[in-house]
């Protein structure tokens, strides 16, 4: 099995891939830029995908989530999510005070936007398709009073060292990836995450209420809500949501359906197995529930008979 991922080597996107066994025995495959492996899953040029879309400081990754939504149609298969801790690494012999300019990935300079400003105010900050990308540049081509923010990982893969490590803004920083896949919906575990995308006809008052409505009323649990712009004009919108199910719950199903039947437009991004460090319990747990609920209810209906 062939997976992309976001490239060089020592990225955070490969250091998330390489925690799941089973694609860590793949056959892995660097691309340069998000857009790359995106456009790779959906011409065959590999099977899976794997890419960021959510960070904890800095919210969605907007590459990733607007190729999902209006570019191309593939699905999500799981979920991963690790801490991430930034480095400010630079060639040997650099100081602190030497650094002129700082190289990395756009969603990861955002991240360290107060330590930059508070030791850095002056630099240069110039981006680059992925923070692993940046330390691999400043490790070949060398330029001088240049530092690049990366995981510390990249500091040993190319010949780098760490002037101070963990420079992200917040402790809690970290990031949600995905995979991605032309097709297919995993199974239900019994804990799972479904994502859609809702497209209003027209925009009037009640019309986010009347769209949240349909999950309150069947207790469907939105783990994100989030706005964007529909790119058809300004002021229009389109709502990502993320809520706990799945497609092959009844319940979920109704409501999509409702759903579908009611807007515009409704995208299905995928059925998927919920990330989180209680995730397999959760499942095993879910499991023997609806194991022992299946066994109650044969038991009520094999009394069905003429009364």
């Amino acid at each position: 099995m062939s997976i992309g991922f976001l490239g060089p080597e020592g990225t955070f996107t490969e250091e998330a891939l390489l925690t799941q066994q089973d694609y860590a025995r793949g056959a892995p495959v660097a691309f340069a830029t998000l857009s790359d492996v995106i456009e790779a899953v959906g011409s065959g040029a590999v099977d899976l995908g794997f890419v960021p879309i959510e960070n904890a400081i800095e919210g969605t990754v907007n590459a990733t989530v607007d190729s999902l939504v209006f570019d191309i149609d593939l699905l999500i298969q799981r979920e991963v999510v690790i801490d991430v801790h930034l480095a400010l690494m630079a060639l040997p012999g650099c100081q602190l005070a030497d650094v002129r300019r700082v190289l990395s990935f756009p969603v990861a300079t955002a991240q360290c936007r107060h330590f930059l400003a508070g030791h850095l105010p002056e630099v240069d900050v110039v981006p680059t398709n992925s923070t692993a990308e940046s330390a691999r540049i400043l490790g070949q081509q060398r330029p001088a009073g240049t530092a690049a923010l990366a995981p510390a990982l990249a500091a040993q893969l190319y010949g780098l060292e760490v002037l101070q490590a963990a420079v992200e803004d917040h402790a809690g920083n970290q990031t949600r990836f995905v995979s991605i896949a032309r097709r297919g919906v995993p199974e239900p575990t019994g804990h799972d995450k479904t994502s859609i995308v809702c497209f209003q006809r027209d925009d009037h008052p009640g019309s986010l209420h009347a769209i949240l409505s349909e999950f309150a009323a069947r207790s469907i649990n939105l783990t994100k809500l989030e706005s964007r712009p529909a790119k058809r004009g300004l002021g229009h919108y389109c709502f990502l949501v993320d809520l706990q199910g799945h497609v092959a719950d009844p319940v979920v199903a109704d409501c999509l359906q409702v759903l579908h039947a009611d807007l515009a437009d409704v995208k299905f991004l995928g059925s998927y197995p919920a990330a989180g460090t209680h995730a397999p319990t959760m499942r095993r747990q879910a499991g023997e529930a609806w194991r022992q609920a299946a066994s109650w209810m044969e038991e009520i209906r094999a009394q069905i008979g003429p009364a």
